[in-house]
Protein backbone atom coordinates (compact mmCIF):
# COMPACT_ATOMS: atom_id res chain seq x y z
CA UNK A 1 0.00 0.00 0.00
CA UNK A 2 2.83 2.30 0.71
CA UNK A 3 5.21 1.59 -2.46
CA UNK A 4 1.66 2.58 -4.13
CA UNK A 5 1.12 5.50 -2.47
CA UNK A 6 5.24 6.61 -3.14
CA UNK A 7 4.75 5.93 -7.06
CA UNK A 8 1.54 8.26 -6.98
CA UNK A 9 3.08 11.14 -5.64
CA UNK A 10 6.30 10.80 -7.31
CA UNK A 11 3.95 10.68 -10.78
CA UNK A 12 1.96 13.49 -9.50
CA UNK A 13 5.05 15.26 -8.66
CA UNK A 14 6.42 14.88 -11.83
CA UNK A 15 3.44 15.56 -14.13
CA UNK A 16 3.22 19.17 -11.87
CA UNK A 17 6.45 19.98 -12.16
CA UNK A 18 7.95 18.90 -15.46
CA UNK A 19 4.13 19.89 -17.11
CA UNK A 20 4.60 16.33 -18.80
CA UNK A 21 1.94 14.17 -19.71
CA UNK A 22 1.91 10.85 -17.16
CA UNK A 23 0.92 7.04 -17.87
CA UNK A 24 -1.03 6.69 -21.37
CA UNK A 25 -3.30 3.22 -20.80
CA UNK A 26 -0.95 2.08 -23.56
CA UNK A 27 1.56 0.68 -21.19
CA UNK A 28 4.50 0.35 -24.66
CA UNK A 29 4.25 3.45 -25.56
CA UNK A 30 6.41 6.49 -24.12
CA UNK A 31 6.09 9.58 -22.10
CA UNK A 32 7.20 12.64 -23.77
CA UNK A 33 7.15 15.99 -22.72
CA UNK A 34 4.19 18.60 -24.14
CA UNK A 35 3.96 21.88 -24.49
CA UNK A 36 2.64 24.20 -21.58
CA UNK A 37 -0.92 23.47 -20.71
CA UNK A 38 -3.44 25.58 -19.10
CA UNK A 39 -4.74 24.77 -15.76
CA UNK A 40 -7.91 22.67 -17.07
CA UNK A 41 -5.73 20.58 -19.09
CA UNK A 42 -2.97 20.49 -16.21
CA UNK A 43 -5.79 18.95 -13.93
CA UNK A 44 -6.88 16.41 -16.60
CA UNK A 45 -3.11 15.19 -16.56
CA UNK A 46 -2.71 15.00 -12.81
CA UNK A 47 -6.67 12.91 -13.12
CA UNK A 48 -4.98 10.47 -15.50
CA UNK A 49 -1.65 10.24 -13.21
CA UNK A 50 -4.18 9.52 -10.63
CA UNK A 51 -5.80 6.67 -12.55
CA UNK A 52 -2.63 5.14 -13.60
CA UNK A 53 -0.80 4.85 -10.46
CA UNK A 54 -4.24 3.24 -9.10
CA UNK A 55 -4.02 1.05 -12.52
CA UNK A 56 -0.71 0.16 -10.81
CA UNK A 57 -1.04 -0.38 -7.96
CA UNK A 58 -3.66 -3.54 -8.58
CA UNK A 59 -0.59 -4.62 -10.07
CA UNK A 60 1.75 -4.75 -7.25
CA UNK A 61 -1.50 -6.14 -5.40
CA UNK A 62 -0.93 -9.22 -7.80
CA UNK A 63 2.48 -9.72 -6.06
CA UNK A 64 1.07 -11.43 -3.24
CA UNK A 65 1.00 -14.71 -5.03
CA UNK A 66 4.55 -14.13 -5.13
CA UNK A 67 6.40 -17.28 -4.47
CA UNK A 68 9.36 -15.63 -2.35
CA UNK A 69 8.68 -17.23 0.44
CA UNK A 70 7.07 -21.00 1.10
CA UNK A 71 3.86 -21.97 3.27
CA UNK A 72 5.13 -23.63 6.28
CA UNK A 73 4.01 -26.99 5.13
CA UNK A 74 6.78 -26.61 2.48
CA UNK A 75 10.44 -27.11 2.89
CA UNK A 76 12.62 -24.92 1.51
CA UNK A 77 15.84 -26.18 0.37
CA UNK A 78 18.97 -23.86 0.30
CA UNK A 79 22.37 -25.44 -1.02
CA UNK A 80 22.95 -28.27 -3.34
CA UNK A 81 24.36 -29.88 -0.02
CA UNK A 82 21.18 -29.66 1.47
CA UNK A 83 19.39 -30.97 -1.98
CA UNK A 84 21.05 -34.29 -2.64
CA UNK A 85 21.24 -35.07 1.34
CA UNK A 86 17.22 -34.98 0.80
CA UNK A 87 16.55 -36.86 -2.45
CA UNK A 88 19.16 -39.27 -0.85
CA UNK A 89 16.84 -39.61 2.20
CA UNK A 90 13.62 -39.74 -0.19
CA UNK A 91 15.34 -42.40 -2.51
CA UNK A 92 17.07 -44.57 0.41
CA UNK A 93 14.07 -44.26 3.03
CA UNK A 94 11.66 -44.87 -0.28
CA UNK A 95 9.64 -41.83 1.19
CA UNK A 96 6.87 -39.94 -0.48
CA UNK A 97 8.48 -36.43 -1.42
CA UNK A 98 7.36 -33.59 -4.23
CA UNK A 99 10.27 -31.10 -5.39
CA UNK A 100 9.35 -27.89 -6.14
CA UNK A 101 11.74 -26.01 -8.73
CA UNK A 102 10.76 -22.08 -9.32
CA UNK A 103 11.97 -18.30 -9.43
CA UNK A 104 10.56 -15.18 -7.65
CA UNK A 105 10.78 -13.89 -11.11
CA UNK A 106 8.29 -16.21 -12.38
CA UNK A 107 4.33 -15.40 -13.08
CA UNK A 108 3.35 -18.66 -13.57
CA UNK A 109 5.58 -19.89 -10.26
CA UNK A 110 3.49 -16.98 -8.54
CA UNK A 111 0.33 -18.44 -9.40
CA UNK A 112 0.81 -22.19 -8.68
CA UNK A 113 2.79 -21.53 -5.43
CA UNK A 114 -0.37 -21.32 -3.64
CA UNK A 115 -2.09 -24.26 -5.09
CA UNK A 116 0.85 -26.23 -4.01
CA UNK A 117 0.90 -25.25 -0.31
CA UNK A 118 -2.90 -26.57 -0.09
CA UNK A 119 -1.50 -29.96 -1.82
CA UNK A 120 1.31 -29.78 0.64
CA UNK A 121 -1.64 -29.60 4.02
CA UNK A 122 -3.68 -32.07 2.24
CA UNK A 123 -1.10 -34.78 1.52
CA UNK A 124 1.03 -34.36 5.04
CA UNK A 125 2.63 -37.65 4.21
CA UNK A 126 3.87 -36.19 1.42
CA UNK A 127 7.01 -33.85 1.76
CA UNK A 128 7.53 -31.24 -0.49
CA UNK A 129 10.52 -29.11 -1.00
CA UNK A 130 10.83 -26.14 -2.93
CA UNK A 131 14.29 -25.42 -4.30
CA UNK A 132 14.84 -21.56 -5.67
CA UNK A 133 16.64 -21.70 -9.20
CA UNK A 134 18.17 -18.59 -8.77
CA UNK A 135 20.25 -20.06 -5.89
CA UNK A 136 24.10 -19.96 -6.81
CA UNK A 137 24.65 -22.93 -5.52
CA UNK A 138 22.23 -24.95 -7.29
CA UNK A 139 23.50 -24.26 -11.12
CA UNK A 140 25.06 -27.86 -10.80
CA UNK A 141 22.50 -29.89 -9.45
CA UNK A 142 19.56 -28.01 -12.04
CA UNK A 143 22.02 -28.98 -14.68
CA UNK A 144 22.24 -32.73 -13.63
CA UNK A 145 18.38 -32.76 -13.13
CA UNK A 146 17.85 -30.67 -16.78
CA UNK A 147 15.88 -28.38 -14.99
CA UNK A 148 15.36 -25.62 -17.65
CA UNK A 149 11.98 -23.95 -17.37
CA UNK A 150 9.72 -23.75 -14.31
CA UNK A 151 7.84 -24.37 -12.36
CA UNK A 152 8.75 -27.49 -12.97
CA UNK A 153 7.53 -30.04 -9.84
CA UNK A 154 9.36 -33.80 -9.62
CA UNK A 155 7.09 -36.77 -8.22
CA UNK A 156 8.71 -39.00 -5.74
CA UNK A 157 6.76 -42.29 -4.50
CA UNK A 158 8.22 -45.17 -2.78
CA UNK A 159 11.62 -43.27 -2.86
CA UNK A 160 11.37 -43.57 -7.22
CA UNK A 161 10.16 -40.53 -9.48
CA UNK A 162 6.87 -41.50 -10.63
CA UNK A 163 6.15 -38.29 -12.62
CA UNK A 164 6.98 -34.68 -13.67
CA UNK A 165 4.94 -31.65 -14.37
CA UNK A 166 6.98 -28.85 -16.34
CA UNK A 167 4.19 -25.41 -15.86
CA UNK A 168 1.21 -24.25 -14.30
CA UNK A 169 -1.05 -26.67 -15.58
CA UNK A 170 -3.44 -26.71 -11.87
CA UNK A 171 -5.95 -29.50 -13.23
CA UNK A 172 -2.63 -31.78 -13.94
CA UNK A 173 -0.91 -30.94 -10.59
CA UNK A 174 -3.99 -32.17 -8.78
CA UNK A 175 -4.70 -35.30 -11.02
CA UNK A 176 -0.79 -36.77 -10.22
CA UNK A 177 -0.90 -36.12 -6.46
CA UNK A 178 -4.12 -37.72 -6.75
CA UNK A 179 -3.42 -40.70 -8.72
CA UNK A 180 0.15 -41.09 -6.95
CA UNK A 181 -0.87 -39.91 -3.05
CA UNK A 182 -4.20 -40.85 -2.29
Amino acid sequence: MARSSILRSLVLRRAMLNRVRPFSNNLTSHSFPSPPQSHSSLFASLAASTIASSQLSLFHHSRSLSSASAPSDVVLVNSEKQFNDILTKVQDNSLHAIFYFTAVWCGPCRFISPVVGELSKKYPHVTTYKIDIDQEEMQGTLGKLQITSVPTLHFFQNGKKADELIGADVARLNHITEKLFK
